[in-house]
């Protein structure tokens, strides 16, 4: 086997706030089961992959004040899924999304060190961002905070967080042979951090945890966004799922972690992507627009729309054209706790009806070519291919990938896509590190204690 080729990271996603996801599958699972969870994980493990990806949100979504029954409502505290899971696993890293506006340093650091102790060394933190009140009114009155001031809050955040986990160096832990008990040196823990968004200091109660800081993911398409990942991210989720465009946004990222003073393998570039297997290559695109069309009804198609149009578009045919409108952008959000991707409504009504012009679509139809990220489709061998190619082509370092049938739709890749992937020398056969920050090939962290940071 070669050893030369780019090694593929493989992080495994659980969907569960979607519509991708088949729950009307008869195979489907609970998303709130533990079973769910441990199966996927056991199953991710299995496949050496690098780590199990929880995304969470923080507010059930609404449309015109109901809940948003084109998603899937419930899902546990990651943190409890992510310590439980380290109980049933030994290499796989575990992934949660937490939240950085609507939670404290101190209660970040805290509970990201305790799941890497209590992990041996896997814990990795994917720092997001809020600014709207919907979401924020769940956790303080108000709730609100200025959307040029969310990059503001996360990078204070995370610098915070890293001078807590920093503030225990080794060896600050010491056994005492005499008692028996562990003795902290004199000024272990101790923390002073001061900015605009926080003025703490006190003693860190968590030593040093195994990967010295847990890894950090971010995802970032806006230049401030990619500023923020290039320069404090060790991996970033990529939205771009083709060449070429792929390739310049990871050249992008990588050249931005240059000029913050890090090197290019210091950062890892992984798209997310689903996947559709066939024995042949004609069942496994017969098979992806069958999966499509039940994950994009007509209804949802509308809903999907309405947060463009912001408007209610409930009149309109799905099976007709697209609204001929314009979109509404000053009146009060009809869509409230979904992520808004689209920088300029009028740019985006404008680009989907051209589209559907151009390749007669329907309304339903021209979501599903527009919105809907394309899965990897084909055989097997195809599927394997295609990894293997987008990664040394620098498209990305890796993928992170989910299926639409929980939980038991990762073991047919596991089983029919790996091995190809081994054979091919871009995946390992077995773990080779310690901890997760070891497997993902990033640069270890220093040792040394801050005491006191401005932010």
């Amino acid at each position: 086997m070669s050893t030369s080729r780019k090694q593929v990271i493989l992080g495994a996603y659980l969907g569960g706030v979607n519509h991708h996801t088949a729950w009307w599958h008869p195979r489907a699972g609970s998303q709130i089961d533990f079973g769910t969870f441990e199966h996927t994980a056991r199953t991710a493990e299995r496949g050496r992959f690098d780590f199990f990806f929880l995304a969470e949100g923080l507010a059930l979504r609404e449309r015109a004040g109901e809940i948003f029954d084109q998603d899937i409502i419930g899902r546990p505290d990651t943190f409890t899924v992510l310590a439980s899971l380290a109980a049933v696993t030994e290499h796989l890293g575990l992934a949660g999304t937490i939240n950085a506006t609507f939670n404290e340093p101190y209660e970040l650091a805290r509970r990201f060190a305790s799941l890497d102790h209590l992990s041996g060394g896997r814990a990795a933190w994917n720092v997001v961002t809020s600014f709207d009140a919907f979401t924020g009114q769940n956790f303080r009155r108000g709730g609100f905070l200025d959307p040029a001031d969310r990059y503001v809050r996360a990078e204070e955040t995370l610098n915070a967080v890293r001078t807590l986990w920093d503030s225990w160096a080794d060896g600050d832990l010491v056994a005492d042979r005499e008692s028996g008990r562990f003795l902290a040196r004199a000024d272990a823990g101790a923390f002073a951090v001061r900015g605009s968004q926080f003025d703490i200091s006190g003693r860190f109660t968590v030593p040093r945890s195994p990967q010295g800081r847990p890894v950090i993911l971010q995802a970032g398409v806006s230049p401030q966004g990619r500023d923020f990942a290039a320069a404090n991210a060790d991996a970033i989720f990529s939205p771009y799922g083709k060449l070429p465009e792929a390739v310049k946004f990871y050249r992008d990222i990588k050249s931005r972690a240059v000029a913050a003073g890090r090197a290019p393998g210091d950062i890892k570039i992984l798209p997310s992507a689903s996947f559709v297997l066939g024995d042949t290559e004609a069942e496994a695109v017969e098979k992806s627009r069958e999966i499509s069309r039940e994950q994009v009804t007509g209804q949802t198609a509308l809903i999907l729309l309405e947060q463009i149009w912001n408007r209610d578009l409930s009149g309109y045919d799905p099976d007709g054209p697209v609204p001929d409108i314009d979109p509404d952008p000053d009146a009060p959000p009809i869509i409230q706790g979904r992520a808004f991707v689209h920088q300029d409504r009028f740019a985006t009504a404008a680009r989907l009806r051209e589209v559907a012009a151009a390749k007669r679509l329907s309304l339903r139809e021209v979501v599903i070519d527009q919105f809907e990220r394309g899965p990897l489709v084909g055989t097997p061998a195809q599927v394997a291919a295609q990894i293997d190619a987008f990664v040394q082509q620098d498209g990305s370092d890796g993928f992170i990938l989910g299926s639409h049938l929980v939980p038991w739709g990762l073991d047919e890749f596991v089983d029919r896509v790996v091995p190809l992937l081994q054979e091919r020398g871009a995946l390992r056969a077995d773990y080779t590190g310690n901890t997760l920050r070891d497997n993902l090939g990033l640069p270890g962290v220093r040792s040394g204690a801050a005491v006191a940071t401005d932010v």
